[in-house]
């Protein structure tokens, strides 16, 4: 599987590059008492790091908030998926307890400060695509009640049946990863201006966490 990005997307974001890695024969579980303490160590380096005054003038915070003006998203008002993660940590508060996939690679998207997703891979239809999407497409999100009708022109990633996300902010419900999903799409959400390098890290930092707490192996 690869991550097709369309030429239209190409040409007004030349330098995006996205990461994608699959992982196999995961087990999620609800809740782990290990990662649960390990998520107090993360916390401590997250809070030592930054602080809420600071955090807007982190380099990669800048990045996302640049990248989301660009694609018509205040990122005032929708906050970057890392730097809401970093946010609530500094707040002094936990980060929601979803499972231990998704705990596991929030983790890593708070320390790292890069942008993540993961998607069930047997749900995914055929090669995702990267595109702009076309008006009066449905979109259902995750913790959505009803499915949003796209004006048209978002930034979004489909498989060949149904939109998966809008990128880089909000993944879809029906290919979230659940207590019954067994093998991952997962995704290091790149933005103009960001280094490869610092994405390769993400993504093995996220990888890591995942194999620790959830075991699989990255095929």
């Amino acid at each position: 599987m690869e991550l097709i990005i369309d030429e239209k997307v190409r040409e007004r974001f030349p330098d995006l590059l996205v990461l994608l890695a699959r992982l196999d024969s995961v087990e999620v579980r609800k809740v782990s008492e290990e990662l649960e303490k390990f998520k107090l160590e993360v916390y401590e380096r997250v809070r030592s790091r930054y602080t809420l005054e600071s955090l807007k003038d982190d380099p990669v915070v800048k990045l996302y908030r640049n990248f989301f003006w660009r694609i018509g998203i205040d990122p005032t008002k929708i906050r970057p998926a890392s730097e809401a993660l970093i946010r609530r940590i500094l707040s002094g508060e936990e980060l929601p307890t979803i499972n231990t996939l998704v705990d596991s690679y929030n983790l890593a998207s708070a320390e790292s400060g890069v942008a993540l997703a993961a998607f069930d891979a047997d749900k995914i239809e055929d090669s995702m695509l990267m595109r702009f999407a076309e008006q009066g497409e449905s979109f259902h999100g995750i913790g959505m009640k009803e499915p949003r009708i796209l004006k048209g022109g978002e930034l979004v990633i489909s498989d060949s049946k149904r939109l998966i996300a809008i990128y880089p902010y909000r993944d879809a419900d029906y290919s979230k990863v659940t207590l019954q999903t067994r093998n991952i799409y997962l995704m290091t959400c790149g933005i103009p201006g960001l280094s490869p390098p610092k994405l390769r890290e993400a993504e093995e930092l996220a990888v890591k966490y995942i194999i620790r707490f959830c075991g699989g192996r990255r095929v």
